[in-house]
């Protein structure tokens, strides 16, 4: 419990790694992409999400799964690059902030996605470990319940508790961190999950 208290970073160092983290993972890959693609706007269709299951909404399966990778990889390059410029914890705090920028972007009036991809390269960067966890519990629920968003719910979840119990409670603390917010930017899912109204992996319309 004291290692959760006892952070070694010095504040310019933390505001220089979470400055670095949030410009990086604020870059809208789903916007950029999509554009570039002659798709116009995604902000305009479904979720309005700049995201990789938004994208998937164009019928562009190489797009979304462009994104979905750019999305992951902008939290992991921050993560890795302040760790091994600045030490470990700067890399956490980095990743951290990728995700924050991932959601609340600057250049698009603090309106961006909703995470997912970007927790998981935060966790590819920090604790790469717990991707295959991260796999095999969004992989279970989907195959069970057939929701997308219930398995990343879920897999958003667990991933703390895990990293808790393993002996590693500072990751563990800003992954919580991490799920509240993704979780509260999940609320309408949540809402159509309790209403039995969300729509299921594969599902028309």
């Amino acid at each position: 419990m004291s290692e959760l208290f006892n952070w070694q970073i010095t504040l310019p160092i933390a505001l220089a790694a979470l400055v670095f983290g949030y410009l990086l993972g604020s870059i809208p890959f789903g916007l950029l992409l999509t554009r570039a693609a002659g798709l116009g706007d995604i902000r305009s269709i479904g979720s309005g999400n700049i995201g990789a299951t938004n994208v998937l909404r164009t019928g562009n399966k190489k797009l979304a799964a462009a994104t979905l990778l750019l999305d992951a990889l902008k939290a992991t390059a921050a993560a890795l690059i302040a760790w091994y410029l600045l030490g470990k914890e700067a890399g956490l705090l980095a990743g951290f902030a990728a995700f924050l920028g991932h959601l609340f972007p600057v250049w698009l009036g603090f309106k961006g996605g909703k995470g997912v991809a970007t927790y998981i390269g935060t966790l590819l960067g920090i604790a790469p470990w717990m991707v295959l966890i991260f796999a095999v519990l969004w992989l279970s629920v989907a195959k069970l319940s057939k929701y997308s968003s219930l398995s990343a719910l879920v897999a958003t979840l667990v991933i703390p508790v895990v990293l808790w119990f393993i002996g590693e409670p500072k990751i563990a603390l800003v992954m919580a961190i991490m799920t509240l917010i993704s979780w509260y930017k999940h609320k309408t899912n949540i809402e159509r999950l309790i209403a039995g109204t969300e729509s299921k992996i594969g599902q028309k319309g």
